[in-house]
């Protein structure tokens, strides 16, 4: 997981510029399949946001949210757009975060009539109580267009067909409301976005402005410019949400929390004493991580071609999220293809430090990245 990235998906082009219009300097990332996503900045640069257009209907959503999650390994994955109200207590303007998704067109025919086969996906637990702390405290609406109304933020199901339902009374709205009767609002991709998230292990959050009432009147109220208006009610949600997310990956990381349970009996505090020439080495309470005495980690020469393999898909990922740009990239790339030449010849060991040096320079503004490579050139000075 990549702890400072939400991806935001939407269907449509007002949507996605509503989206894009909340980015700070978006920048192009061209995926190697041809597909392109945009990565901008919110809140003072603290959050990442790629962007990207799936189109309408399930089978794309699903294909390119899955083509998102393994491009950039989100926190998570937030799908917005427009949705029609399928409850009267719904008014235009108006906000749903997806509890449910349903993917209502499973069934199998028989001889009495169609019966449903439903999917459904639920929304992570996690992101369910941040999005629901957001409407408690109306952070969400400093996002909004001064002097409007303050549109409502409902939870409930989702359903997400392969159709546009405009209508109570056809078959397919009687369908809808008999077997799905405690979906709130109605529209055609969340489905796949779901099951993509569902597949690789990354949470989704729906979110849909309702722009009009799925009865007839959708002419009416694309007329009246009810979409935009929708629209960006959701994206304002969505964005203040993408930085909640961001920042509790942040605070929960397991990294930053010590297990003091494994031993009850010990104490965490730790008291080192020797007296005459007695010495003492190591005395711990719980040790995390590994530990080393007297000197760098050890480690064999043999260790090398390995640690720059990592390096190498390290530089990559970084490039893919754009710590780095093409140029920064390709220099880096060249510094260590030359420390791999080097690391075959035994004669220049002093090559490959200086290769590494270079490397870590060209770096330097990715700390994490940086990091690793100095533990590298660690490791290489000790194998001269």
């Amino acid at each position: 997981m990549t702890d400072d990235v939400v991806v935001i998906l939407t269907a449509l082009d007002l949507e996605y510029e509503a989206v894009r219009e909340k980015l700070t300097d978006p920048q192009l990332h061209r995926h190697r399949a041809g597909t392109r996503f945009e990565i901008g900045w919110l809140a003072d640069r603290r959050c990442r946001v790629a962007l990207g257009l799936v189109g309408k209907g399930n089978h794309p959503a699903a294909v390119l949210a899955e083509r998102a999650i393994a491009e950039f390994d989100p926190v998570a994955v937030l799908f917005v757009g427009v949705a029609g109200a399928l409850r009267g207590k719904l008014a235009l303007g108006d906000v749903v975060v997806a509890t449910h998704v349903y993917a209502y067109h499973g069934g199998t025919s028989e001889d009495d009539g169609l019966k449903a086969r439903p999917r459904v996906w639920e929304i992570a637990h996690g992101p369910d109580q941040i999005a629901r702390h957001l409407v408690r405290t109306g952070a969400w609406t400093t996002q909004l267009a001064q002097g409007g109304t303050t549109p409502r933020v409902h939870f409930g199901p989702i359903a997400a067909g392969e159709v546009v339902q405009d209508s109570t009374v056809s078959d397919h709205a009687r369908w809808v409301r008999q077997h799905y009767n405690d979906a709130l609002a109605i529209e055609m991709e969340a489905a796949g976005v779901a099951q993509a998230g569902h597949l690789n292990g990354s949470p989704v959050v729906v979110v849909r402005g309702i722009s009009d009432r799925a009865d007839g009147t959708k002419t009416t109220t694309d007329g009246a410019s009810w979409q935009p208006k929708a629209v960006a009610n959701a994206a304002a949600f969505a964005i203040t949400l993408a930085v909640e997310l961001v920042r509790e990956a942040h605070t929960s990381s397991p990294r930053t929390q010590v297990d003091t349970r494994r031993n009850p009996t010990m104490s965490s505090a730790v008291s080192n004493t020797a007296s005459g020439a007695a010495q003492v080495g190591v005395q711990a309470g719980h040790i995390h991580g590994d530990v080393w005495v007297g000197g760098a980690p050890p480690s064999a020469p043999s260790d090398l071609p390995s640690q720059l393999a990592e390096l190498r898909d390290e530089l990559w990922r970084a490039h893919r999220l754009g710590h780095l740009d093409q140029p920064t990239y390709e220099a880096a790339e060249t510094e260590l293809t030359a420390a791999d030449k080097a690391l075959d010849d035994p004669r220049d060991g002093s090559k490959l430090v200086v290769a590494l040096k270079r490397l870590r320079g060209l770096v330097g503004d990715v700390a994490e990245l940086a990091a690793k490579v100095a533990a590298v050139i660690a490791i290489s000075q000790g194998a001269l």
